[in-house]
């Protein structure tokens, strides 16, 4: 089908929608899982059934290159020295290590999602505690030969990435609806080497690995060495009872299509992430971070009213905590109540709440309703962070332009440049979508300029986030509730359908979400260096400040598509060394 006759019949049901508001180390893989404390609760059979495919290496094309250059069985490992090359360069984006902990292997999703590294101790080298992300500024991907060798974006954290919201959505650019989508598209997309196209070869590639498994291999053998056709059939009366899979993630594999198998392993998958949260109490309220001790030790509030929002929320806390203060009441923290020591297991920093800790909460939730004045900016204390990052998730999940995207840019092609980048409306965009959007399976030889890395060589060529998938064709389902969104932004609390019909056309949209990229969570960010969607901030003070800059040039009309929050901080750098106090105050220890 030619493009220019593809149908508009997606773009007017958008518009016309009524607005809604709203490391594991592979050996030692089953220490994680089953060599817990002996009080802990064993995971249901889903989850730990999840880990396995979660770590399976034999997915990725590479594995399947070497099948079928060599004729053998699914069951035959990689030679010794045969690894994929792209994992060499899988540990840190500071040092390269002399070994790392995938020899032998392929990809899997665990290259760029780790959680415990201290089996190779080194700090040099960045090991340690994860939270299911890698230390890589860009994760590595196979070599293929559209010549791609690095992911677009940095690996978020897995936990809390999946906390129920509404309007759920997944990845930096708004790409999937469900963690489901999300994982099938992981199996048969680039990062495990399939390139567009390749997306029937990968599920059929998928399936024979599963109906072949014999339960005999190193990773099965810490899984009681069961084979998939065993365990995902799950109605062998001599299953472990920790193996046997409710009725919704069986599949009968002997009799199964390939489709069915795939869909079946991205469901564990799915299931296994969707578990991937930090800690939190009989009564639903986070509580092992030193922030979260400080709350329950003044019997603070620790999650919003019913019905309150996460910023009203955030807002009342703010109040009560100076209130608390004013009165000299405020108790502080300084010993971990979760650990024999008092300290942490995990992070080299002292587990207090302290003074340093309260002044960067007060600048990190401090808003001004007016736009700041010179007075302000000069005084500083400005976070409105909570506008972005309202507590208790410090996220809104939502899709914000904060001016990394252009700082990366003109940082290789000079101060300005990425105000004067073309970018094609929305017409001139869907009568071209293979000049201008990303690769897709309906589309694999899409030239994706604004999907991608900028570089010295290629001025066209950028990362432009959610304005990637908005009104795209190719990714139908989470369109209606990007549109909700972007339209509730342009409203701006504006009501009544003349409005909606107004502003939220697609074409009035679509330069809204240039360079916006899904707002990250805030918690145990000492486990999820390097920072921003770029992977180019190495700390949280870099952070900050690129935030200040942001804001800066937001007021002075120089942010292409500036989020309108950014105009409201006001700091100076007295203010960063508290607010990176009170940052780490959200660590905790996660295992």
């Amino acid at each position: 089908m030619k493009l220019c006759d593809m149908s508009y019949a997606l773009f007017p049901r958008l518009f016309l929608v009524p607005l809604l508001t709203t490391t594991l180390t592979l050996v030692g893989s089953s220490a994680f899982v089953f060599a817990q404390e002996a009080e802990e609760e064993a995971d249901p059979a889903e989850i730990t059934n999840g880990e396995r495919v979660f770590l399976e290496t034999r997915f990725a094309q590479f594995f399947k290159v070497f099948l079928d250059d060599s004729g053998n069985n699914p069951n035959t490992p990689l030679p010794n020295g045969q690894s994929d090359p792209a994992l060499d360069k899988a540990v840190n984006w500071q040092a390269q290590p002399a070994e790392h902990p995938f020899s032998g292997l392929s990809m899997n999703c665990r290259s760029c999602h780790f959680v415990d590294e201290l089996g190779v101790e080194d700090p040099l080298q960045g090991y340690g505690m994860r939270t299911y992300s890698d230390f890589a500024r860009r994760s590595p991907m196979p070599a293929r030969e559209d010549g791609k060798t690095v992911t677009v974006r940095n690996s978020p954290p897995l936990v809390n990435a999946s906390l129920p919201r509404i309007n759920f959505l997944q990845h930096f650019d708004g790409e999937f609806k469900t963690l489901q989508d999300l994982v099938e598209s992981t199996l048969s997309g680039r990062n495990y080497g399939w390139i567009p196209g390749e997306r029937a070869a990968a599920i059929a590639h998928i399936a024979k690995v599963v109906r072949e498994d014999n339960g005999e291999g190193d990773l099965a053998s810490e899984f009681e060495a069961l084979s998939y056709t065993k365990l995902l059939t799950g109605t062998d009366p001599d299953l472990p009872e920790g193996f046997k899979l409710p009725a919704e993630f069986r599949v009968d594999v002997v009799n199964a299509t390939d489709k069915e198998i795939f869909q079946a392993v991205a469901q564990l998958i799915a299931a296994y992430t969707e578990d991937l949260a930090f800690s939190k109490d009989d009564d639903g309220n986070f509580n092992l971070s030193p922030y979260d001790v400080f709350l329950e030790k003044n019997a603070l509030p620790r999650q919003p009213k019913r019905w309150e929002s996460d910023i009203k929320y955030s807002q009342r806390l703010l109040q009560k905590i100076k209130r608390l203060e004013n009165r000299g009441q405020l108790q502080f923290v300084s010993i971990n109540p979760n650990t024999d020591n008092g300290a942490f297991e995990f992070h080299d920093q002292s587990f207090v709440f302290d003074t340093g800790e309260l002044q960067g909460l007060k600048v990190f939730f401090t808003q001004k309703k007016r736009a700041l004045r010179p007075s302000d900016l000069a005084q500083g204390k400005i976070g409105n962070c909570i506008a972005c990052h309202a507590a208790p998730n410090f996220t809104d999940f939502a899709f914000h332009n904060n001016g990394v995207a252009q700082e990366e840019y003109d940082h290789i092609h000079g101060a300005g440049s990425f105000a004067h980048l073309e970018i094609p409306g929305w017409l001139k965009r869907y009568r071209n979508l293979n000049e201008y959007l990303p690769a897709t399976e309906q589309h694999p030889s899409a030239k994706e300029p604004f999907r991608d890395i900028p570089t010295a060589g290629n001025p066209k060529r950028t990362d432009l986030g959610l304005w990637n998938i908005f009104q795209n064709p190719d990714f139908r389902k989470p369109q209606r509730r990007i549109w909700r969104l972007l339209c509730k932004d342009a409203l701006n609390g504006k009501r009544g359908i003349f409005n909606i019909v107004r502003l939220c056309r697609p074409s009035q949209l679509l330069p809204q979400a240039i360079a916006r990229f899904k707002t990250p969570g805030l918690r145990d960010l000492g486990h999820s260096a390097p920072y921003n969607h770029t992977g180019q901030a190495d700390t949280l003070a870099d952070v900050i400040r690129g935030d200040m800059n942001s804001s800066n040039l937001a007021r002075n009309g120089e942010l292409r598509n500036a989020d309108r929050e950014l105009k409201k901080i006001g700091l100076t750098e007295q203010d960063i060394e508290p607010l990176v106090l009170f940052l780490q105050s959200l660590n905790e220890d996660y295992s």
